[in-house]
């Protein structure tokens, strides 16, 4: 039998450890690409890279396609809490030419590496010393990149935790795509099609839920019924395609009215209705009153040339003052709107 010699056992041990290594990533990838939930997607990357990949640091950045940025989806490590949500601009700092390039990289002194963008280490109050950093690729799109930051045992990164980053990456890739997909489609259930504000569905399910966490928080909780004046007459005077895209100006508007905890949904017609949670009367009064104003101020369908100015009747309810479950609530804050509409228009009325 022929001896072995010390660098056949160490050639050994480094086959074996990168086959575990490997198995690893498979096993990971299977639990992440089990789950359609997002949050879930992100919580067990969280769970998962810690333990398989020894960096002192690290990041997992998603890409914002509109602003051609990518920010700190993920972040572990010292002064995580500094830099979760910052933004890098596309080809800025390692992460920024990954993505670009769509190229994994390994660099064990980023001080000589020109690269490198010192921007969050004064933010953190971390330095940075080596990287090794990946780009999350699905069906040929990049989604973001994963980057981890000084190695906690040994000096420096070496190829083979590269490789198995890479490996990582393609299995974090196709769990966020795939998550990202079910949200879609779960979405198109939910919105309006034309105005994408919440559909009537997705109000009745969410309003008995709100109803449910208010009695249990003891909170108050408001609901706004917006009907558009004389909308019948732009219909019947320009047609049903101008019509729907004033219904679309008139959707921006509320969004850009309403406050970030508050739910606008399209009704039906050209009825809205917006969720005010944890909002009383009084505020829910300046809601709609903000929301009224932003209408009168605006001059619709400029574009098209033809100027139009528009008002809206307003009615809002409150739980548990005017009704104590979802049905009242809800014929609280409609009539309220109904007596506007059958009086004089242009206004708003509490239940």
């Amino acid at each position: 039998m022929t001896k072995k010699s010390k660098k056949d056992y160490v050639i050994n041990n480094d086959i074996e450890k990168k086959f575990q290594i490997l198995k690893s990533v498979y096993e990971i990838g299977k639990i992440l690409t089990s789950t359609l939930d997002s949050e879930r997607v992100l919580q067990l990357i969280t769970e998962r890279v810690g333990e398989l990949l020894s960096a002192k640091n690290w990041s997992l950045l998603l890409l914002d396609e509109e602003k051609e940025e990518l920010y700190f989806g993920i972040v572990v490590g010292d002064g995580a809490d500094k830099i979760v949500k910052k933004r890098l601009k596309l080809g800025e700092g390692i992460a920024g030419w990954v993505a670009v390039n769509r190229q994994p990289i390994l660099i064990p002194d980023v001080s000589k590496d020109p690269r490198f963008f010192p921007g969050m280490d004064r933010i953190s109050g971390f330095k940075t010393e080596s990287i090794i950093c990946a780009p999350l690729i699905s069906k040929g799109k990049v989604l973001g990149v994963i980057e981890l930051i000084n190695k906690k045992i040994g000096d420096e990164f070496t190829e083979s935790d590269l490789e198995s980053l890479t490996h990582l990456a393609d299995y974090i890739a196709i769990a966020i795509d795939n998550a990202k997909n079910f949200e879609k489609i779960q979405e198109l259930t939910i919105k309006d099609d034309l105005t994408c504000l919440y559909n009537t569905r997705f109000f009745h399910e969410m309003l008995e839920r709100e109803i449910k966490r208010a009695i249990r928080k003891k909170r108050d909780l408001s609901l706004i019924f917006m009907d558009l004046d004389h909308f019948k007459d732009v219909n019947d005077t320009y047609g049903h395609i101008y019509g729907s895209l004033l219904l679309r100006q008139v959707a921006e508007v509320i969004k850009e009215s309403v406050r970030n905890i508050d739910i606008p949904i399209r009704y039906g017609g050209d009825e809205f209705v917006i969720v005010l949670p944890e909002t009383g009367k009084k505020q829910a009064e300046i809601v709609a009153r903000r929301i009224l104003e932003n209408l009168r101020n605006n001059v619709f369908l400029k574009e098209e040339g033809l100027n139009l100015k528009l008002t809206a009747s307003l009615g809002y309810a409150t739980y548990p003052e005017d009704a104590k479950d979802k049905e009242g609530l809800i014929k609280a804050a409609d009539n309220a709107m109904y007596r506007v509409k059958n009086t004089s228009r242009n206004n708003i009325l509490s239940a």
